[in-house]
């Protein structure tokens, strides 16, 4: 079972979101991607809750962020994560993000970059264009997450975010029923919202203003199996960031934050304590 936070609700240009927080220490920002909510953070929160205070949303349209409100846009996911950091009175945070959330990251750190203290971009893409792409590969895929029985679709769904090898050793359906509760739907169906949040990602290009993040920590994280954000994506983004790290994840694909979650909260524990280190050491180095 998943451990649920208690929820609050924070009103923002026409829907109220749904966001929970939980730990103890520097503030953490955690977005999601299309067709997820905050609880499929559950593996990073319970990793990172004991050095870091974690905020986790649904995105408007999705779980209990209702309505969706104003047109979908990755500007106004930006603008929804900046109310509830003011709702939480941060003035700044490190902003983590999964696909679509890594997008919406992006964009936050362009928008007011002095309330980023670090990006952690996790099977990502600058640009929309690349998960939106119809290759032959990826529609194939797409069409049979929503086609045929249920089981079907599930065993589907499976196939587009873990790696053949993962799938290999693993019984799908005991698989489909545990990874539910993290997604917040059963596996054989796609939220409403994730055809929009599908479209907005498809139109958002953060390509132009990557050069503009030098000297903010960054880690960028791929896995090697992916066809939605695949590595060359990942590899293009940390060249875009100058001074970016970028890391691989072998063996697996696009649910690497929950079927690797040791790796991936290693890897974003050194990210954290890193930035929070150069923040301390900027700090004693400002002038008096």
């Amino acid at each position: 079972m998943v451990a649920t936070s208690a929820r609050q609700g924070t009103p923002h240009r026409g829907c109220t979101l749904s966001w929970f927080v939980e730990g103890d220490g520097p503030p953490v920002v955690m977005i999601q991607g299309v067709g997820i909510g905050a609880e499929g953070w559950r593996p990073q929160v319970e990793g990172l809750a004991s050095r870091f205070d974690c905020l986790c949303l649904d995105n408007r349209g999705f779980g209990g962020s209702q309505p969706p409100g104003e047109p979908l846009t990755v500007e106004l996911m930006a603008e929804d994560v900046l109310a509830l950091m003011d709702a939480r009175g941060w003035a700044s945070a490190h902003v983590v993000g999964h696909s679509l959330g890594g997008l919406v990251a992006l964009y936050i750190a362009h928008r007011v970059r002095e309330r980023v203290r670090s990006l952690a971009l996790l099977c990502t893409f600058a640009s929309g264009a690349v998960p939106t792409r119809l290759t032959p590969r990826m529609l194939a895929m797409g069409l049979r997450t929503r086609l045929g029985t249920r089981r079907m679709r599930r065993h589907a769904f499976l196939r587009m975010v873990l790696a053949p090898g993962e799938l290999a050793q693993a019984d799908p359906d005991a698989l489909a029923q545990q990874l539910a509760p993290l997604f917040g739907h059963d596996l054989a169906d796609q939220p409403p919202v994730a055809l929009r949040q599908f479209q907005a990602m498809g139109r958002a290009d953060a390509t132009p203003f990557l050069r503009g993040f030098s000297g903010l920590p960054t880690l960028v994280v791929s896995a090697t199996h992916d066809p939605i954000a695949p590595p060359s994506a990942g590899q293009a983004l940390a060249a875009g960031i100058p001074g970016a790290r970028y890391v691989e994840v072998p063996n697996a694909s696009h649910g690497v934050t929950l079927r690797f979650a040791e790796q991936v909260n290693a890897l974003l524990r050194e990210h954290l304590d890193g930035a929070e280190a150069l923040r301390q050491v900027e700090g004693l180095a400002m002038p008096t």
